[in-house]
């Protein structure tokens, strides 16, 4: 059964373009089995009508007018209650600024409003407006505080907007939304299990100004921290340096350095589960660090560098280790990259990503929507997935393919927020899998 099967589910639309997507959301939710209610402000009503999304819906469509309690050919009072009461989830898509402020600050001033800060259900909205309006400190600022209030952001999404513009502020694809949705009503496969998760690059200082680093953003193991976090897990997020915003609701280390994220893993592996190392970790470090800013007094300037710990093969090497996985950035023979890798360092599972190529397969999905090359700095990837099974460290042969993983899944091109999703549900299913098999043969 779909999770959205007889799920009470109210859409609230605010003013926007991308008003005319919440049509397609509404039949998209019935198709899955949801029973759907309509929410419009005011502004909503200068881009869609009421009607279609009552014929959309089967339902009358309620909406905004001098006493906050209307409905489309009804006119009953103390609606806000009524669905705050009745729905299982909302989910304001589009949510404009002017909504995204008045949520943050408590305001309920229409029926939408009124009926969120009534309502114990399960809440999410979809931001969609102009990209400077998007960039703007206090709409950020906004954002944040409705996370902290236990909403769900899903999105925005970067592509071409409405007023010509290409950033990000555009609402996120109906799929997507559906997809999160989805999410908020499986329960938390990870649920009471302690994850510990790396992200972003390292930095291997040269002197008080330069570094040696690489291009990580840190977008993956963000997104993965997020979904963790989403299906119940206690995570740990042990993230290199980088320009995202901090997540929610979870225990977050910044480090700079390989030296440092080794340390903070190490003693961050009491009780974990799961170990998941996205991080793109310096392999290299300078011998001697200069204490001064190195001048240009010469044409040419050598440095002296040695290797860093490998941190993901020392935490597959403890004796009583958690479920590992790591991943894989490759730019050339990636599949047997990851699977060489797999196997050397003693891994659980292995992720891999090209990171060498744009996304070509997806160029063509939706014109109107940036796809920009996939792995590093991008809101989108495709990834490859290998894994192993172990009885006492030692892996388990694959009967078929001796030599080979014990199995394989691949996820085509998406946005990272929804591979994270699909990637946690795999790890969760593969960490309980591994763990019966062990018990059965320990038993």
């Amino acid at each position: 059964m779909n999770t959205l099967t007889n799920k009470h589910i109210v859409i609230g639309i605010t003013g926007g373009i991308a008003a005319y997507k919440s049509a397609d959301l509404t039949r998209r939710l019935i198709e899955a089995g949801a029973d759907v209610r309509i929410v419009m402000t005011h502004a909503a009503t200068q881009f869609v009508t009421a009607m279609t999304f009552q014929a959309l819906s089967g339902h009358p469509v309620f909406f905004d007018n001098s006493d906050s309690q209307s409905q489309a050919g009804d006119t009953a009072g103390m609606k806000h209650i009524e669905l705050a009461r009745w729905a299982d989830a909302i989910i304001i898509a589009p949510a404009s600024a002017n909504t995204i402020a008045k949520l943050a600050h408590g305001r309920a001033d229409n029926l939408l409003t009124t009926l969120c800060l009534a309502s114990e259900a399960i809440k999410c909205f979809a931001p969609a407006m102009n990209r400077v309006m998007w960039d703007d400190l206090s709409t950020q600022a906004n954002c944040r505080t409705l996370v902290n209030k236990n909403w769900r952001q899903l999105g925005p999404a970067t592509g071409l907007q409405a007023c010509g513009e290409t950033g990000e502020g555009r609402m996120l694809e109906v799929s997507d939304i559906l997809s999160a949705l989805e999410q908020c009503f499986k329960s938390g496969v990870l649920q009471g299990l302690n994850l510990v998760i790396t992200a972003g690059p390292t930095y291997e200082a040269i002197d008080p100004v330069r570094y040696i680093g690489n291009r990580s953003s840190g977008r993956m193991g963000y997104a993965i921290a997020e979904a963790a976090r989403d299906a119940g897990a206690n995570v740990t997020l042990i993230s290199g340096p980088s320009h995202l915003a901090v997540p929610q609701a979870l225990s977050f280390v910044a480090v700079e350095s390989a030296e440092e994220m080794k340390r903070a893993v190490l003693s961050s592996l009491d009780h974990c589960h799961i170990f998941i190392s996205t991080a793109a970790v310096s392999d290299y470090r300078v011998a001697h660090i200069a204490t001064q800013k190195i001048k240009k007094t010469q044409d040419n300037l050598s440095l002296q560098l040695t290797k860093n710990d490998d941190i993901i093969a020392i935490v597959a090497s403890q004796k009583t280790r958690p479920y590992v996985v790591g991943f894989a950035a490759e730019t050339e023979n990636v599949i047997e990259n990851a699977k060489q890798k797999l196997q050397r360092k003693n891994l659980d599972m292995i992720v891999a990503n090209d990171v060498s190529k744009p996304d070509t397969n997806a160029a063509n999905t939706d014109s109107a929507v940036i796809k920009p090359d996939i792995g590093f700095n991008s809101e989108y990837n495709a990834l490859h997935v290998f894994w192993t099974r172990h009885i006492q460290n030692t892996p388990i042969k694959n009967s078929s393919s001796p030599g080979e993983p014990y199995g394989e899944q691949h996820f085509e091109v998406a946005r990272k927020s929804q591979l994270a999703v699909q990637l946690i549900s795999l790890i969760a299913e593969q960490y309980t899998d591994n763990k019966t098999q062990h018990e059965q043969n320990t038993a």
